[in-house]
C-alpha cells in the first residue's frame, strides 16, 4: 500500500511539492487543501475543499478516513498555530509526528522574532546587534533607536503577511515607523513586540535545509528577488523570483553556514526541549564579517521551492526524504542535487502588489523542453484556467549554466499570456554581474569611500596648522619643520596609544569625535610627563567597512584634540579590511612626537624626599578601565542610553564617553619654567602603577585620598561592582589623571601657575617618601563616603 500525502496550501510552493512527490513510487495520492489550477491537473494529485483553520477538525477527520500517512503543511501560518499537534492528536500513523513541520513551540521561531532573536544571542549565532521592546515602551523604544549608534530595522515580532518590517532612512523615520508599529498598532497583535535591530548589509541568500531534530541537510543557496520593479525598485512582494545556487554562497561560506549556524540551531532547540523536525528556511546576510542570520522561517520558502525542486537529482525522492525526518531517521536517506542551476521567474497581476483584478483568462502556449510552470494564484473554471491571485505563475527552468537556465525561462514567459500580465527581467542580475569579474569594492575595499574621507576631513586636518606643518594631507608621508620651532637643543620624544575599550561603547551609543579626543590626549600626555611639547600627531584607523561619515566623526574629534594640545595633525593611515574586524566594528591608533630642550627632559634626577605631589583633576574616566566598566554597566542592568545614575540630565552613555583631559596648556609652561621635577600620567594601573615610574630608585610616596572628593562615576563602579578601594588605586585614575612633583619650596607658586594656566582643579595630594612604592592613605573613606 503507498503512501498518502495531505498537502495544505494554495500556491506554486505547494504546486511544486506535489509536483515532486507525485513522481516518488513510494506515493499512492497527493491530497492538495485547497490547491489551485495546478495542482488540479498534478498526476495522482486532488485538490479539497476543507476550512484551513484551527482545530482543523474536518481536516483531521478526512486524513483519519482516507488513511493519510503524512501532512506537508506549505505556509506558516497553520504552523505557528499549532496544526502539528491536532494530527499528532489523530495518531495517524504509528510515529510521533504526522505532519512534515515543527510543533507549536518550535514554529515560535518564525511566529516570534524576539523569541528567535533571542534564542540566538542564548547559543552565539551570528546575527544583528538588536534589542526587544513591548508595545508599552514605547519611549525605551525611540530612545533606543536615536542613541544605538547604527542604522537600523524596525520588526513586527509576530506575523504580518510578510509586511511587519520597515527599513527607515533617517532617526526621524526610525521614530516615526515605531510610533505606527507600537501606537497606532499598523500590524495588529504582529506589533505586540518589536524588535529593533542593527541594518546589515551585503548579499542577501536563503538556505533551506531538512532536518529530523537531529541531523540537518542543507539545499542549495537560493537568492530570491522581493523588489517588485527591476534593478530591484518599487515595493516589496512575496517573490518575483529567485535562482539555485547563488554562486555568491560558495563552499568556504556554506561551511560557516553549516558550523556557526545550521547546526547550532538544530542542537539548540533540541536541548531546550523544543527540536526541530521539518524544514528550515533561513535568510542570510553574508557581510563583510561574515554569515549572519536575518530570519528563521519554519516552512519551504517560496518561490525558492520551486526552483530547488528542479535541482533535486533523480534518484532523490521527496517523500523518502520527508519521511525519514518525520520517522528520526534523516540521516539514513539520499538527498543530492543535479550539477546545474535553477531559475524561477513569477508572473504578476497587473497592479500586484497593491490591489488587482482576479479572473483574467490565461493563455499557455508550447513550453520548452526543461521548463516546469508551477501554478501560484491560479483557478479553473469550467475548463478555463484563469487569474485568482496577485503571482500568478513561477516559470521555472533547469540549465547546465545560468544563463541557459534564464534563456530557457524567458523563452517560456513568451509563451504564456493573461490580461496585465508583468514580470522582472533581471532575475539573478546580482550572480551575472559577479561573473564579469572582481574588483577591490567586491572584495568588501571602497577606494571610492577611502577618496571621499579625505575630501571631508581636510578641513580638520587644516585647522590644526602650527609653526613647522602647514597640515596639509595626500601625500606619501607628513613633513614637518622642527627649525621652525625655535629649539636650540632638542630632544625627540615619541609615543603611541590606543582607546582601548573605550570604543565599544562609542560605536554602541553612536558618538564617534570623543574618542578622536581620547586618542590624542593619551599619546601626547605621555609626552608632556617628559616635559616634551606635542609637535605633530598621525593616526590609525581599521575597519571591516569604511563609513565615511563615522571615521569623519573620528577625525573631527582627533583634529579637535591636535588643537588643544598645540599640535598638527601631519597625516594617517584608514585600513579598511573586511573580515578583520566585526560589522560596525572600528580600531584606532595615534602616534604622537614632540620635543624638549635637554636640560629640560623630565623625570630629573633630584626628586628627594619631602617633594611635594600635587594632583590635577581628570575629566572623568579618560580612557582606561573600561572592560571592567562594561562590566559593571553590565551586571548594574543598565544600558548606555539608560539615565546616568548620578546625573540624569545625560545618558550613562555619553557621561562614560567624556573625553580625556589634554594638560598640555595648563602644564607646559610651568615645566618649561623649570619648577617641575616629574610628571606621572595617571592611566592604567591608577596610582599604584604609574607614580613609581618616575620616581628614583629607593624612594616612593604617599597619596592621601581625602585631599580631592572622589567624583560620582568612581563610587558608581564601587558600588555596583563590589571593587575594593585599594583596586580602584591601581586600576582607574579616581579623579587625578595627572601627578606633578615640586620641591616643597616651590609649591605654592607652582600652584598659582597651573590654576592661572588652565581650568582643572590642582590638589595638594601627598609627598616623596623614604619608602618604596605608593601608601594609600585614607582610603577606607572611599568606601563609607
Amino acid at each position: 500500500m503507498g503512501v498518502k500525502i495531505l498537502v495544505l496550501g494554495s500556491g506554486g510552493r505547494e504546486h511544486a511539492l506535489s509536483w515532486k512527490l507525485a513522481q516518488s513510487d513510494l506515493v499512492e495520492h497527493i491530497y492538495v487543501c485547497p490547491g489551485n489550477g495546478g495542482t488540479a491537473t498534478n498526476p495522482k494529485t486532488t485538490n479539497l475543499s476543507r476550512p484551513l483553520t484551527p482545530p482543523y477538525q474536518e481536516l483531521v477527520c478526512f486524513a483519519v478516513q482516507n488513511e493519510v500517512s503524512l501532512v506537508l503543511p506549505g505556509p506558516e501560518e497553520p504552523l505557528v498555530l499549532g496544526v502539528e499537534k491536532y494530527f499528532r492528536k489523530a495518531h495517524i500513523m504509528q510515529w510521533e509526528s504526522p505532519v512534515f513541520g515543527p510543533s507549536e513551540l518550535a514554529a515560535r521561531m518564525e511566529g516570534s522574532k524576539a523569541f528567535s532573536k533571542e534564542f540566538m544571542e542564548r547559543h552565539g549565532i551570528p546575527t544583528a546587534r538588536f534589542r526587544t521592546f513591548s508595545s508599552a515602551q514605547v519611549d525605551d523604544a525611540v530612545d533606543y533607536a536615536r542613541n544605538c549608534g547604527f542604522r537600523v530595522v524596525l520588526k513586527a515580532s509576530g506575523l504580518a503577511a510578510g509586511k511587519g518590517v520597515l527599513i527607515p532612512n533617517s532617526i526621524d523615520e526610525a521614530v516615526e515607523g515605531l510610533k505606527q508599529i507600537m501606537v497606532a498598532n499598523v500590524f495588529g497583535a504582529a506589533g505586540d513586540q518589536v524588535v529593533i535591530e542593527e541594518l546589515l548589509e551585503g548579499p542577501e541568500i536563503s538556505v533551506l535545509a531538512f532536518s529530523d531534530g537531529y541531523t540537518i541537510v542543507p539545499l542549495p543557496a537560493a537568492q530570491d528577488h522581493k523588489r517588485v520593479g527591476e534593478g530591484d525598485t518599487g515595493p516589496n512582494t512575496g517573490g518575483m523570483g529567485a535562482y539555485a545556487p547563488a554562486p555568491v554562497a560558495n563552499p568556504a561560506t556554506m561551511d560557516r553556514i553549516m558550523k556557526e549556524t545550521l547546526r547550532p540551531t538544530v542542537d539548540g532547540m533540541r536541548k531546550e526541549g523544543f527540536p526541530f523536525v521539518g524544514l528550515l528556511f533561513t535568510g542570510f546576510m553574508l557581510t563583510h564579517a561574515g554569515p549572519k542570520v536575518l530570519e528563521y522561517n519554519v516552512r519551504f520558502g517560496d518561490p525558492e521551492t520551486e526552483a530547488l525542486m528542479l535541482l533535486l537529482a533523480d534518484d532523490t525522492d521527496l517523500a523518502a526524504i520527508l519521511l525519514a525526518c518525520a520517522e528520526r531517521r534523516l540521516d539514513s536517506v539520499q538527498i543530492s542535487t543535479r550539477r546545474a542551476f535553477s531559475v524561477s521567474v513569477v508572473l504578476v497581476s497587473g497592479g500586484y502588489p497593491g490591489p488587482y483584478p482576479k479572473g483574467k483568462h490565461i493563455e499557455i502556449g508550447d513550453i520548452p523542453s526543461g521548463v516546469v510552470v508551477f501554478h501560484c494564484g491560479t483557478a479553473l473554471t469550467g475548463n478555463q484556467l484563469v487569474t485568482s491571485g496577485g503571482r500568478v505563475m513561477a516559470v521555472t527552468a533547469t540549465a547546465p549554466t545560468l544563463e541557459e537556465a534564464l534563456t530557457l525561462a524567458y523563452t517560456a514567459c513568451g509563451k504564456i499570456s493573461f490580461d496585465g500580465m508583468a514580470y522582472r527581467r533581471d532575475i539573478a542580475h546580482r550572480a551575472l554581474t559577479a561573473s564579469k569579474g572582481l574588483t577591490y569594492a567586491d572584495a568588501g575595499v571602497s577606494v571610492d569611500a577611502g577618496n571621499a574621507l579625505v575630501t571631508a576631513i581636510k578641513p580638520y586636518v587644516h585647522s590644526t596648522r602650527r609653526p613647522g606643518s602647514d597640515a596639509e594631507i595626500g601625500g606619501f608621508g607628513g613633513i614637518f619643520d622642527l627649525k621652525a620651532t625655535g629649539y636650540n637643543d632638542p630632544v625627540l620624544v615619541g609615543g603611541t596609544d590606543g582607546v582601548g575599550t573605550k570604543l565599544h561603547i562609542a560605536i554602541e551609543v553612536g558618538l564617534h569625535d570623543t574618542v578622536g579626543i581620547d586618542l590624542v590626549a593619551m599619546s601626547v600626555n605621555d609626552l608632556l610627563v617628559q616635559g616634551a611639547e606635542p609637535l605633530f600627531f598621525l593616526d590609525y584607523y581599521g575597519c571591516s567597512k569604511l563609513d565615511v561619515t563615522t571615521a569623519a566623526e573620528v577625525v573631527k574629534g582627533i583634529a579637535q584634540g591636535c588643537r588643544d594640545a598645540g599640535c598638527a595633525l601631519i597625516g594617517g593611515e584608514t585600513a579598511e579590511m573586511p573580515g578583520m574586524y566585526r560589522e560596525g566594528d572600528y580600531d584606532l591608533a595615534g602616534f604622537a612626537v614632540g620635543a624638549v630642550e635637554r636640560h629640560l627632559i623630565l623625570p630629573r634626577q633630584d626628586i628627594v624626599p619631602g617633594d611635594v605631589l600635587l594632583g590635577i583633576a581628570s575629566s572623568g574616566l579618560h580612557s582606561n578601565g573600561f572592560s571592567l566598566v562594561r562590566k559593571i554597566v553590565s551586571l548594574a542592568g543598565l544600558s548606555y542610553s539608560s539615565p546616568c545614575p548620578w546625573d540624569e540630565n545625560i545618558s550613562l552613555g555619553k557621561h562614560l564617553l567624556e573625553p580625556t583631559r589634554i594638560y598640555v596648556k595648563q602644564v607646559l609652561p610651568v615645566a618649561k619654567a623649570g619648577l617641575l621635577k616629574g610628571m606621572s600620567h595617571i592611566t592604567g594601573g591608577g596610582f599604584i602603577e604609574n607614580i613609581p615610574r618616575v620616581l628614583p630608585k629607593g624612594l616612593g610616596c604617599y597619596i592621601d585620598v581625602l585631599t580631592w572628593s572622589l567624583p560620582p562615576v568612581f563610587h558608581f563602579l564601587m558600588q555596583h561592582g563590589g571593587v575594593e578601594p585599594l583596586q580602584m588605586a591601581r586600576t582607574f585614575n579616581n579623579g587625578i589623571g595627572l601627578v606633578v612633583i615640586v620641591d616643597k619650596d616651590q609649591v605654592e607658586r607652582t600652584l598659582g601657575l597651573l590654576r592661572q594656566g588652565g581650568n582643572a582643579p590642582v590638589y595638594v595630594v601627598g609627598e616623596v617618601t623614604e619608602k618604596d612604592g605608593v601608601e594609600m592613605r585614607n582610603l577606607k573613606y572611599w568606601a563609607t563616603d
